[in-house]
């Protein structure tokens, strides 16, 4: 023994066999006077005691010079097979009257973090009560023995062993954290070590140190408040349920737990609101799990699938006392609960032999609780997800409402549409699209976006798109009409928000003609459409962009361009071309790049469209609306200009009814000749030349009568004996609809009959 403490090791006849070091300096006798001989010889006094080797106490030591010296010894038996003594370790201290030798001795014995001291070969010469109790062993049954023969062989033992031969051999003291379970215990803890050499006055070492301060409770605290970092960043990070379900077991598993699971209320799923809270069990549906055990064994109800939770089982206990509920092995409710569902406690079945306890906790925001498994952030996660999709879901209900389902039969143009919501955490947005007929077979093609996203954006979207539709019936020039919904959207603004610029849009108006080919647009801080001619070449209609509406006071510019039949006109809203990242002209030309492919229908081509030009993740709202123009044939109009004479109305009623042969339509001249009659004597008696009568057969029969005149005709009551003032009325009982359109030169008066079936 080489050590620089006083100890002396003697067999069980308590005979010397190792003397160290520090023994010589105590008594003077070098290790090869003292070894072979009787421990005994080296006191004053023979103890009263006989058959031990020497009493552990204050005792008095014959130094080999003779004098005594006053030595406190502690001696601990070395056991063997049998469990007898097979020998003994004794340490010398020197004694004295000084109590600080006495007191540094208890506040050792007594320090609260473990603390041990080595001998350069790593075999244990003293520890504390704590030391010990982490050990499970007490101080005699360690001393003297290496640190690996009293400990189990793994990992962390081995580097402690290690640590325990750099110090002795370097000098140089260490001090790291470990994560380990003590051999005494069943749960692994934290711990702060420090591992130093301890040397003699003349510097030489002559053991090592260590001390072990149990911080679990800080190192839990660091691992929650890591934890709560992560779930900032980690939870939440879409507006989907099943998602922010899926990123809160990511972050337990296996950080917290072996197994992590979220059930939720069905509503919670839906877009209904929470019922009363039930007296019986609960039923949940499992949204998503976890283990981190591969196939996940403890798994006892499949994703997707519902569970009837008992009132007594910790998910619906948590649940009713809106509080955490930690269930153990050995609970009667706990073990009833896992047996029923086929998973017995701690004991059973070798997979789930390590299943000892579990922790339930509601997720409650904003007062409701939503289902189990862990706590707030996760819970405001959750409810931001499914009051997202609750929205979401009315909006879109909402605006699908509003859209049209079925666009109105027409001849003027083949049209198909899409309508893409989007699905980005700002919500549904506020595009529309829609096709309206107007008179003399011509159709409205309109497209539009409200700012803004969510439901407040698509009421104001199903206003507009009934303001146009009504200002469509007046059958007002684009511009005009555009006009009239610029101050539409400001009298709203400024009735519900008091700020103007708080709510705006854009539309973009257009109206095609099959008789002049023409189309007609407008816009209002709108794309401009696209034209692709029957070449199959794609061109951007010049159409002055004009103020968004909501503006006021700026004009709006109508453009007017002739089509070929055959043409294809695209309407689209800015989600469409305008992405983050992108240059708006490349989008727009790969936008044409799509329109001039070759297609089966149109339904076709605008899935193509979609395909081609939008990104994979849009982030606004794409309303597309495609119009194939078609045009009458001339012998489907006939015009005739007519004398302001009222001679003339008989020659129009022949005329018509001519025209009427010709087209095999003898069914309805009686009615026809009769409304071209009325409205023929109208424009005579009350317009301002010149006068002309036109007929389109088209879907319907269509009799327009137009003057210079921009008084517009109405309805009204004719009295017994008045002589005029049922005309109109006439017109209106005989004819499908009727009405009036202003144009640059007058008005038009226009009505319109069903054709005969077959």
């Amino acid at each position: 023994m080489d050590d620089a403490s006083a100890a002396v090791v003697v067999d069980a006849r308590g005979v010397v066999t190792a003397w160290s070091e520090g023994a010589r300096r105590l008594t003077g006798h070098r290790a090869e006077e003292a070894v072979g001989g009787p421990v005994r010889a080296l006191l004053v006094q023979d103890p009263p005691l006989a058959g031990t080797s020497l009493p552990s106490g204050p005792v008095v030591l014959r130094h080999r010079d003779g004098h005594p010296v006053p030595a406190r010894l502690t001696v601990r038996p070395l056991l063997g097979a049998g469990g007898a003594p097979a020998g003994y370790v004794i340490t010398a201290e020197p004694a004295g009257p000084d109590e600080e030798t006495s007191m540094a001795a208890k506040a050792f014995q007594q320090a609260s973090m473990a603390m041990s001291v080595f001998d350069t070969r790593q075999r244990y010469l003293r520890l504390n009560d704590t030391a010990g109790g982490m050990m499970g062993r007490p101080e005699e049954g360690l001393t003297g023995q290496s640190y690996l023969d009293t400990v189990e062989d793994a990992d962390y033992t081995r580097g402690l062993d290690q640590y325990l031969r750099r110090v002795a051999e370097t000098g140089e003291p260490l001090r790291y954290e470990s994560f380990t379970r003590a051999p005494s215990g069943s749960r692994a803890h934290a711990w702060n070590i420090e591992v130093w050499p301890v040397r003699e006055t003349s510097g030489d070492i002559v053991g090592t140190a260590i001390a072990a301060f149990d911080s679990t409770d800080q190192h839990r605290a660091r691992r929650r408040l890591a934890l709560l970092n992560e779930a900032a960043t980690a939870i939440g990070t879409t507006l989907d349920v099943v998602r922010t379900a899926e990123e809160l077991v990511e972050l337990l598993v296996p950080a917290v737990g072996d197994f992590a699971a979220v059930d939720l209320h069905e509503w919670v799923l839906g877009a209904g609101e929470p019922p009363a809270r039930p007296d019986t069990g609960v039923v949940l549906r499992r949204v998503a799990h976890g283990s981190a055990a591969d196939g996940a064994p403890e798994t006892a109800v499949g994703l997707g699938q519902t569970d009837v939770y008992p009132p007594y089982s910790p998910p619906a206990r948590a649940l009713r006392e809106a509080g955490a509920v930690l269930a153990h092995a050995g609970e009667p409710d706990f073990d009833r609960w896992m047996a029923e569902r086929g998973l017995p406690a701690a004991s059973g079945r070798p997979r789930i032999a390590g299943v000892h306890s579990l922790l339930a906790v509601p997720l409650r925001a904003r007062g409701t609780t939503l289902g189990e498994e862990l706590a707030s952030r996760a819970a405001v996660c959750v409810d931001n997800a499914r009051r997202f999709a609750r929205e979401r879901s009315t909006a879109l209900t909402l605006q699908h409402s509003l859209l049209p389902k079925g666009l109105p039969g027409q001849a003027a143009v083949e049209v198909a549409h899409r309508y893409l919501p989007s699905g980005s955490a700002a919500g549904i947005g506020g595009d529309w699209f829609d096709v309206i007929p107007l008179s003399g077979s011509r159709v409205a093609l309109v497209v539009g976006d409200v700012v803004g996203h969510g439901i407040p954006s698509t009421a104001t979207m199903g206003r507009l798109c009934t303001a146009v539709r009504t200002l469509a019936d007046v059958d007002l020039r684009p511009d005009e009409l555009l006009t009239h919904l610029d101050d539409l959207v400001i009298h709203l603004a400024a009735g519900e928000r008091g700020e103007v610029a708080e709510l705006g849009a854009t539309c973009l108006y257009a109206v095609y003609d099959p008789v002049s080919r023409s189309l007609t647009a407008a816009a209002a801080g709108h794309p401009a459409p696209a034209v692709v001619l029957p070449d199959g070449t794609c061109r951007i209609v010049p159409v002055s962009a004009g103020p968004p509406l909501g503006v006021g006071g700026l004009p709006f510019e109508a453009t007017e361009i002739r089509l070929p039949e055959g043409s294809l006109v695209a309407l689209y809203t800015d989600g469409l071309i305008e992405h983050r990242g992108r240059d708006i002209d490349s989008v727009t030309d790969e936008l044409c790049r799509a329109l001039e492919v070759s297609a089966d229908s149109l339904e076709a081509l605008a899935d193509a469209v979609l395909r081609d030009v939008l990104p994979d993740d849009p982030v606004d709202d794409v309303a597309l609306l495609l119009a194939r123009t078609r045009a009458l044939s001339p012998d489907q109009v006939v015009t005739k200009d007519v004398q302001p004479d009222p001679e003339e109305v008989a020659a129009v009623r022949v005329w018509a009814g001519e025209r009427l042969a010709a087209w095999g339509l003898d069914e309805v001249a009686f009615i026809t000749e009769l409304v071209v009659s009325e409205l023929v004597t109208n424009a005579i008696r009350y317009g301002v030349p010149p006068v002309h009568l036109r007929l389109i057969r088209d879907r319907t029969l269509i009799c327009e009568v137009a003057d210079a005149s921009a008084t517009s005709p109405h309805l009204r009551r004719a009295h017994v004996y008045d002589e005029g003032g049922r005309g109109l009325l006439l017109v209106a009982q005989l004819t499908q609809r009727w009405g009036s359109r202003q144009t640059d030169g007058g008005k038009t008066i226009w009505a319109e009959q069903p054709l005969p079936q077959g």
